[in-house]
């Protein structure tokens, strides 16, 4: 039994080893600054089939918060991603009623701004789409 024990605890520390070799390059990859207003204003990044067809156009879509600001998105932008922006745009989503059986619920209200960044800039996390 020693014999099955040391390969299977080598290889254990081999799979740790090429796991933790991996996170670190694409934590690399993505390039994103932490800043404060950044994690204040943009909530996530929205991921859907028209999002990604306006990242042709330089164009993302993110969620942000209920109280921001054209500015304050664009100042947002710039910090977290290194990028020039040239254009933002806000739309309001209103809430939406779902039936699920007897229930009633809604779908909550959010509040999305699709920003147009300059030619030859790209942010990151938004490669691997369309």
């Amino acid at each position: 039994m020693p014999l099955f024990k040391s390969t299977t605890e080598e290889k254990k520390e081999k799979s740790v080893k090429t796991v933790s070799s991996k996170v670190s390059v694409s934590k690399k990859a993505l390039a994103v600054k932490e800043s404060p207003l950044a994690t204040r204003v943009l909530s996530r990044p929205r991921v859907t089939e028209k999002a990604y067809a306006l990242n042709t156009l330089n164009q993302y879509v993110f969620v942000v918060a209920k109280t921001a600001t054209k500015k304050s998105v664009k100042r947002a932008v710039e910090e977290a991603y290194a990028v020039a922006v040239e254009k933002v745009r806000i739309i309001r989503l209103p809430a939406k009623k779902r039936v699920f059986g007897k229930n009633t619920g809604s779908k909550s209200a959010i509040k999305k701004a699709i920003i147009s960044v300059a030619k030859g800039q790209t942010i990151e996390l938004f490669k691997g789409g369309m």
